[in-house]
Order: C-alpha cells, then structure tokens, then sequence
C-alpha cells in the first residue's frame, strides 16, 4: 500500500483547489435535493409521492443534462459551459420557492436541464493535473470528498428547514449553488494539463462509444442501482424492528464504511478493476439479507462490511473510463458515466421498493445484490480476456487515439 501518495496528490495546489471548489457546490446541492421534499410536503402540502415526482423530473432532467453540458464543456471549454448555468440557475431559484407545485416542477426541471457540470469539471481537472500513476488514487480523494459532503450536506438542509421557511432554506441552498458556481467561473481551473493529448478532438462518437465503454457504464448504473437498494432497505428494516432512531447513525456507519474502502482503494499499488468490485459489492450486498431479524448488531457490521465496496466501485469506473476514452472527449464521456449514475437510482427505486413490498427487508437487500451479480460476472469474464491486451496498449486518454481504445477492453 502507498498511503504516501495522498501527502503527493495533496501537494498539488490545483487538487486542493478544485477539491474545496468542489465542496462548496456539493455541500449546498445535496442540502438543497432534502429542502425541495421538505418543501413540497410542508409548504406546498403535497404528498410524499409528490415530493418523490419532482425528484423524478430533476432526475430525467439531469440525465439529459450530463452528457450534453459535457460535450459543451468539451469544445467550449469551462466559463463558457458555467456561465449559462449561472445566469439560469440565479433566476430559476430566485423565483421556484414561491411558486405553486407544478411551476415548481416546472422550474426544477429547467434548472436541472442546465445546472452546473460539477463532477465533469471536478473529475477532469483532477485527472488532467496529476501523473497517470496517482490517477486512481486522486479519484479517491474526489470520491472521499464526495461522501461527506452527501452526509454534512442533508443535514445542513434539515437543520435550514427547520429554522428557516422552506422558501426562505430552499433559496439560501440553491443559491450557494449558484455562488460556488461563480467561484468555479473566476478560479477556471485548466480541465488539461499542458502535457494532454487533445489531438483527437474531432473523433465521433461511434468510434469511443465502445462496448467496453459501454460496459463501464453498465457497471455504473448497476452500482447505484444496488446503492440505491441498500439505502431503502436499511430504512425498511429498522422500521420494521421499530427503531427509526437507528437509521441516522446504521446509514452513518454505512458511509463511514465506504470512505474507509475508498481511502484503502486508493492507496492499493494495483487496482482491481470495476467489475471485480461490482462483484465484492453486490456479494456484501446481498450477504446482508442474511442478518438475524432484529439484530441491530449484525445488520450495522454486514452494512459497514458492504460499504467497503461502495466508493471503490463507482471511483474505478471513472478511472476505466477515463482510460478508454481519450482526453478531448472526456467530457461527455463522464456526462454519460453521471447520466448512468442517475439512471440506477431511478431504476433501483421501484424495483427494490416492490421487492420491499413483497418479501420485507430481506428481499431488498438480497434482489440489490443479485441484480448486481447477474450484471458483473460477465463483466469480470470479459475482463480477464482483455486485460493483457490492454496493458500492453498506450493509454488512450493520454495518447489520443480513439481506434486503440475502442480496440482495449480493459475498462471494466
């Protein structure tokens, strides 16, 4: 293990730079997703599954919104992309916590269509400003970094609705979006370093859009899909065992689990690749079904176990793509890698919930990791037939060649 390599990464003033820029976007971005339910259901006086069809629009919205603001960000380059989002996010939000429920919609899903490309942005820069041999292990930073600002940041929504009108907490958030995005168009931190190959600007997308990409992309969706089953069925079992207190610090110890697994990752000398780790997810995943009935103790070590897994796994599909795909592209590629991201947690929902509703916890926790093995052992099959081939191909995103990467299915 090479934990020394953190200190290295970390030297880097444009890491550290992105990194907090990053945060100060995220952290009001997750509070501001709590406050629009709470919003909805108190102020508006809607439903919980009215609350759930905004979050939905924003979904779809966002999914649209990934790959075509990373192609923009791509060939216009950083201010250009953000300074629309700005504009748009500023009046979208100064206007959406006053209106009634389906202007809300409305208006969510507008902003959603141009909101800031963050992760793209983040990620790109992170990976263009360090050597290939820290890639992985800035990748887990960024994924270190990005669950906590998911743990400090709902809870700053929940404290901002409870002391605050909902309308009042909703443009605070949503608007300390829009100041972070501000501060990313003033830093405009290069997204290459000098030394990126950017030379294959002009390749289609058919030539990088490649069954290992594709695969890449699968792994992702299904990671959030079994993400998305776990956090359902941990709230699902301790209502069941009526302790609802429980779920706050159970999902705590959940994340804790996965910011230890990422830092761990991270710090390995050699990587398994993202279906390997599918696998160790979706495994974990559906060894928690197995937990004696209203045993909180087993149910937090199998969780925390699972979690392990879980940053590890969505930071090695960002390193594979980022690998398989070359530099002038990379944009989009990670626009797609969020829209898939986005496309398990809606997908997840209604399948784990009906697993939820026919056999109890369970069944959630044991259909999640089921799905997951169905989808990653082919995966690591494929895998191992690639794996000599493309260790001994340059790396595409340095070297520029779209025909090579397509040709290497290393990046799964």
């Amino acid at each position: 293990m090479g934990f020394a390599t953190y200190a290295e990464v970390l030297r880097n003033p444009v890491v550290r730079r992105i990194l907090l820029l990053g945060m100060l976007i995220r952290i009001p971005l997750w509070a501001a997703n709590v406050v629009i339910t709470l919003h909805v259901v108190g102020h508006l006086d809607r439903s919980y599954a009215a609350a759930g069809l905004v979050s939905t629009v924003v979904a779809i919205a966002l999914s649209v919104s990934s790959p075509w603001r990373g192609r923009r960000l791509d060939r216009a380059g950083l201010r250009a992309t953000v300074l629309p989002s700005i504009v748009i996010g500023a009046v979208v939000w100064s206007i959406a916590p006053w209106v009634g429920y389906w202007p809300l919609i409305l208006l969510a899903g507008v902003g959603s269509l141009f909101a800031v490309p963050s992760f793209s942005i983040i990620r790109q820069v992170l990976i263009g400003h360090v050597p290939d041999h820290h890639r992985t292990t800035v990748l887990s930073v960024d994924s270190v970094a990005t669950e906590l600002t998911f743990l400090v940041g709902p809870v700053l929504g929940v404290l901002a609705a409870t002391y605050l009108p909902t309308q009042v907490a909703l443009l605070i958030c949503q608007l300390a979006v829009v100041l972070g995005a501000v501060a990313l168009w003033i830093a405009d931190p290069p997204l290459h370093s000098e030394h990126s190959d950017l030379s294959a600007g002009k390749v289609s997308r058919r030539s990088w859009l490649t069954p290992s990409v594709l695969m890449i992309l699968l792994i992702a969706t299904t990671s959030t899909l079994i993400l998305t089953g776990e956090d359902l069925s941990t709230v699902a079992a301790l209502r069941s065992w009526d302790a609802p207190t429980s779920i706050g610090w159970m999902l705590a110890l959940w994340g804790a689990g996965s910011a230890i697994g990422g830092i761990v990752y991270g710090a390995l000398q050699r990587h398994p690749s993202a279906a390997l780790l599918l696998v160790g997810l979706a495994g974990t995943t559906a060894l928690v079904a197995l937990a004696p009935d209203g045993s909180r103790l087993w149910f937090a070590v199998l969780l925390t176990i699972s979690g392990l897994f879980c940053a590890p796994t969505i930071t090695a599909t960002v390193d594979d793509l980022s690998r398989v795909v070359p530099a002038s592209v990379r944009g989009e590629a990670m626009g797609w890698h969020g829209s898939a991201l986005t496309l398990g947690s809606a997908v997840g929902a209604p399948i784990i919930g009906l697993g939820l509703d026919r056999g109890g916890w369970a069944w959630g926790f044991a259909l999640a990791g089921i799905a997951g093995l169905i989808i990653a052992l082919p995966g690591v099959a494929l895998t191992r037939r690639g794996r000599a081939v493309a260790e001994a191909a340059p790396d595409a995103s340095t070297q520029g060649d779209a025909q090579q990467a397509a040709d290497a299915p290393l990046g799964i």
